[in-house]
């Protein structure tokens, strides 16, 4: 009697080993974000629990909509009771109170809040069980078929599980199909109710051309990463699952990006080449800023980390101002120079880019103001993103530097104001 006890106990238990979800297994991968092809390889395909990953199809989602109309980035988004009652890490907003869609965001960004993820599951999904469906019906769209969602934080759920390639599917995803947004995974700070959060993401500071993209952590997980780094054209991404501690998973990363990057002949970045004054106005400049005669305007699109610069005179071909919408005080009228790092048919995602782009300058920042100038057109209003308040050489110094960051950016004269 004794042993057939023992013999189903032995069976149970065999069968609970088998029927568990993966637990904080290694794996990882490293690719070519445009190539797509494979560098390193370990695991790739093993199923693991993401963790707070799980925030980068948040942040997918919550673009999709501000893309789509359906939320606004200064809309304030209601606190439900569940959303404050989650565990850390949060920003311990408060039952009843409201925050807005950019604060939602750069808290998912930097401080991978977990009340902040379940306020944008509530505003798009309703309840957050629907959100997860959503979630996991886009990852199916973008070819993640080994993800599945449960909740839009990455708290701890048996059943939301993914792999380190489904990972670095989502990476590309975000770069391809939000580059105007896709910059803010860069932000090493965010500032909210007199509170400074710092990046999770240490790499930023740390590693060479890193430009994002989130960390993530639980007890079952270990410490998971996906990161982006440029170097000389080339963007590897990388993403490792189950290390043992933040710091050996960041030394690992470190370690097979450098395997990787030698594997495709880059070895550091490139330093840029001081910068002449140009006088005259250099002809592709003015190219890149006339209009081309009888050609229809092409759909404007920020071009950033994920894309390259557009042809000269994508962005001028936009019609004519008519308006202007100014969001620091200053004279629109005056002999300063400034830059357009893009175009939009809505207001409120040129004012994030123009912010963005601020935030990327490291010289002449407290000079510039953002300017959004509005051109109206017979098929709508468009709105050029524009930082003012330079002379020319510092706004040819502040398009190289976002250039090198794969942001677009054309210089733009005072009389083009």
């Amino acid at each position: 009697m004794n042993l057939g006890l023992k013999l189903i106990s032995t069976m149970l238990l065999t069968l609970l080993v088998l029927m568990a979800p993966a637990q904080a297994k290694y794996a990882s991968i490293v690719l070519d974000a445009e190539t797509g092809e494979i560098l390193y390889s370990r695991n790739a395909d093993v199923k693991n629990y993401p963790a707070s990953l799980t925030k980068m199809m948040t942040l997918y989602m919550a673009f999709d909509a501000l893309e789509k109309g359906k939320l606004k980035i200064d809309q304030k988004l209601p606190v439900s009771k569940r959303a404050a009652g989650m565990a850390p890490s949060k920003l311990g907003l408060a039952s009843g109170s409201t925050i807005t869609t950019e604060d939602v965001i750069m808290s998912l960004v930097t401080k991978s809040a977990n009340d902040a993820a379940v306020v944008m599951a509530e505003a798009i999904g309703g309840k957050e069980t629907t959100f997860a469906t959503m979630m996991t019906k886009q990852a199916r769209k973008l070819g993640m078929s080994n993800t599945t969602f449960r909740n839009a934080s990455g708290l701890p759920n048996r059943g939301q599980l993914s792999t380190a390639r489904d990972m670095a599917t989502l990476a590309k995803a975000l770069m391809r199909d939000f580059p105007q947004y896709y910059g803010l995974f860069s932000t090493q700070s965010f500032s909210y109710k007199n509170r400074k959060y710092n990046n999770h993401n240490k790499l930023l500071a740390s590693y060479q051309g890193t430009d994002g993209i989130k960390t993530g952590y639980t007890n079952a997980s270990g410490f998971n990463l996906v990161a982006s780094v440029l170097r000389n054209d080339r963007r590897l991404i990388g993403v490792v699952f189950g290390g043992k501690t933040g710091r050996s998973r960041d030394r690992h990363m470190k370690d097979i990006l450098d395997k990787s990057f030698k594997q495709v002949g880059v070895t550091r970045v490139a330093k840029l080449p001081a910068v002449p004054k140009p006088n005259p106005l250099r002809e592709s400049d003015v190219a890149e800023l006339a209009p081309p005669p009888a050609t229809p305007a092409p759909r404007p699109v920020l071009v950033n980390a994920a894309s390259t610069a557009p042809a000269p005179g994508q962005i001028a071909s936009l019609g004519t101002p008519t308006d202007l919408a100014v969001e620091e005080t200053g004279n629109v009228s005056d002999n300063s120079w400034g830059i357009q790092v893009g175009a939009f048919s809505d207001y409120e995602p040129a004012k994030m880019a123009a912010a963005q782009a601020k935030a990327q300058i490291t010289s002449h920042n407290d000079a510039t103001q953002v300017h959004i100038q509005q051109v109206d057109k017979a098929d709508g209003s468009l709105y050029r993103a524009r930082l003012k308040g330079l002379d020319e050489v510092a706004a040819r110094n502040a398009c190289r530097e976002l250039k090198e960051k794969r942001m677009s950016c054309v210089a733009v004269p005072p009389g083009l104001f």
